[in-house]
């Protein structure tokens, strides 16, 4: 079986014949023509049936990434809860050992922010992050304009009815 490249460079080479012959299409030609268009079939649905199975497979990985967040999500909350309950028996009971296992309290500090804007100037890091303006771009280029650093580059996507 041809590949697809195979069959686009047969059907350009045909065009190419039909065009050397001032357009007259030959008993060979059009028997190429037509095998070449079975050829074509053949492929095209070949190539949609991959697709469509690798876009299911695709869905099924979505699906199981979700399922495997929710679990992950289910696990952290537990650990969460787990440890908020060792830490009043902590509270409650002072540090205590079992077995080889200590169960203590770590002090740790962290700053919680209210209002950015309310701290004095010393407090602030000010960060700026250029982007480009991609609408503003476009609206240039098709009008005309030399833009350095930027182009438009026309993508075509497959539309299967």
């Amino acid at each position: 079986m041809k590949t697809l490249y195979d069959i686009n460079s047969t059907q350009i080479a045909l065009i190419s014949e039909i065009e050397a012959l001032d357009g007259e299409i030959t008993d060979n030609v059009s028997e190429l023509l037509a095998i070449n268009k079975t050829d074509l079939e053949v492929k095209s649905i070949a190539y949609l049936e991959v697709i469509r199975t690798k876009e299911s497979m695709n869905k099924m990985i979505d699906e199981e990434i979700k399922r495997l967040t929710n679990a992950k999500k289910t696990n952290d909350n537990l650990v969460v809860r787990l440890k908020s309950n060792l830490i009043k028996a902590v509270d409650t009971f002072g540090d205590y050992q079992v077995g080889f296992q200590k169960f203590s309290k770590r002090k740790s500090e962290i700053i919680n922010v209210i209002d950015v804007n309310a701290l004095p100037a010393e407090y602030k890091v000010v960060k700026v992050t250029e982007t480009a303006d991609k609408i503003a771009i476009k609206e240039a280029l098709k009008r005309g304009e030399t833009i350095e650093g930027a182009s438009i580059e026309c993508n075509y996507h497959l539309k299967i009815n």
